[in-house]
């Protein structure tokens, strides 16, 4: 039996990919269940002082992944296609004085920014030119849209090209209509202010149950004590449809639809402090969209206040400030229930309601990486466990290893034929280490030069065979 030493000359490169798995509930010093760590930004890796808002780009040329991270100085850029090593690419500065609230969403390649810093307007800015940037720049806007100073929010209907600044100092603050079809020439198309001021929104081409306004522009406000449904087809008329509240309502702050139109997610953001529940989504049945109506409340397993909630498929992403990242299965929302699938806690000091922690995720990238912008830290990048980017792994029950997490020496044994070659591939599915060894049943390899993480161990070239292996 021999012992094998991982060489630096067969690694791919010079740096080992490799993430921080979650492992008796723990990613390093964050709290998890069902996520690992893949990477961090920090703060002072982007030379700023606060984080808030975040979104995300993903370039329809070769499938690279950005993301978009809302400082309270500028809007800073990240390459995370290799989610393991991002690349801090720079930022653009905002306009006038730094704020905690900033707000960037994307459409045809390109970004636009709102920040509450007076007469910020909108920047424009031309994601295209991320590409092939490898070291921190200072980026110019490419457009600038001044038919409003400060706004607290944007949401852009990618389906019909419009843009929608909320909680503007226009149109009482309700949204405010820009046509970005041309996303360098942007103009204003009039607003709504018949809800009053709007603090967040969705905008949708409504294809839910209710066929009366399927194919119609819908847009849904958050609006501080209730929520406005409007149709905002014609923007020169746009039409309200209804208006709804529900009980110990403290701050409207966003909502979401699920992805058949049929319910919507609502976050209050300042319940869990005025009325000490749990973190609670309320929601609403929206099967007739001119009668929206509650339908149950969810309640999470911590206090810490919730902020931002998105939804893919039957699962809802929640950036739940002192509780990190939280996933919620809606699979039994027609059966009046959701459960708590997973969660990746970025405030690991503690889960009180309050607004520390985690802003904004971000769950719509094809790689499945789930983004957080996290006030204090920064940009974290997880994944879930379920989802480590190995497709259809087959497990040789002849082979095993011993231990298992391991942290320097490790044993791998076959019971009815010998090994004659080891692999060891990252959660990428990168190959780090191959080696032809002695052919025996029984080989040791040295890990120690691995980073922790997780890693698939396969024996024999050819066999389709590989098996989890944690290095800690």
């Amino acid at each position: 039996m021999k012992t094998v030493l991982l060489a630096s000359c067969l690694f791919i490169s010079a740096t080992i990919f490799a993430q921080t798995p979650c492992n008796n509930g723990m990613a390093g010093e964050y709290p998890c269940g069902g996520y690992n760590l893949m990477s961090e930004v920090t703060l002072g890796d982007m030379n700023s002082s606060g984080a808030n808002d975040s979104w995300g780009w993903t370039d329809s040329l070769d499938g690279q992944e950005y993301a978009i991270i809302c400082l309270e100085e500028g809007t800073a850029f990240v390459n995370i296609t290799d989610p393991v090593n991002p690349i801090y690419l720079g930022k653009l500065l905002g306009e006038g004085a730094p704020s905690v609230w900033r707000d960037a969403k994307t459409y045809n390649d390109h970004v636009f920014i709102v920040s509450e810093s007076p007469g910020h307007g909108m920047q424009v800015f031309d994601l295209t030119k991320l590409r092939g940037v490898t070291s921190p720049q200072t980026f110019v806007r490419d457009a600038y849209y001044t038919g409003f100073g400060n706004a607290h929010n944007i949401v852009i209907n990618e389906d019909s090209g419009y843009a929608y600044a909320v909680g503007t100092d226009t149109y009482s603050g309700g949204p405010h209509f820009v046509n970005i079809q041309n996303p360098t020439q942007p103009s204003g198309a009039s607003g709504y202010a018949g809800g009053g001021y709007s603090h967040d929104a969705q905008v949708v081409t409504y294809n839910g149950p209710d066929t009366q306004y399927v194919g119609k522009e819908i847009y849904i406000g958050s609006n501080e004590t209730e929520v406005v449904i409007v149709d905002v087809t014609n923007k020169s008329n746009p039409i309200p449809i209804d208006t709804f509240g529900y009980f110990n309502t403290a701050y409207t702050h966003q909502a979401w639809l699920t992805e058949d139109h049929e319910f919507l997610l609502l976050c209050d953001e300042i319940d869990e402090l005025d009325f000490g529940f749990n973190s609670r989504t309320v929601v609403f049945n929206m099967t007739d969209l001119d009668n929206g109506t509650l339908n149950f409340t969810y309640s999470g397993p911590t206090p810490a206040t919730d902020h931002n909630g998105y939804v893919v498929g039957d699962s809802y992403y929640l950036a739940n400030y002192t509780a990190g990242l939280r996933e919620v299965d809606l699979s039994q929302v027609s059966n009046f229930s959701m459960s708590e699938i997973g969660f990746f806690d970025t405030h690991p000091s503690n889960d009180t309601a309050g607004f520390a922690g985690a802003w904004n995720v971000y769950p719509y990238f094809p790689s499945r990486n789930i983004l957080i912008s996290d006030r204090s830290r920064g940009m974290i990048l997880v994944k879930s466990t379920n989802d480590l980017g190995i497709d259809d792994v087959e497990v040789d029950s002849e082979v095993s290893l011993a231990p298992n997490p391991g942290s320097e020496i490790i044993t791998i044994k076959r019971s009815s034929s010998a090994i004659n070659t080891v692999s060891i591939a990252d959660a990428l599915g990168k190959i780090v280490y191959t080696e032809n060894v002695p052919s025996s049943n029984e080989v040791q390899i040295n890990v120690s030069t691995l980073q922790n993480g997780i890693y698939f161990v396969s024996v024999n070239e050819g066999e389709g065979n590989a098996h989890k292996f944690i290095k800690q």
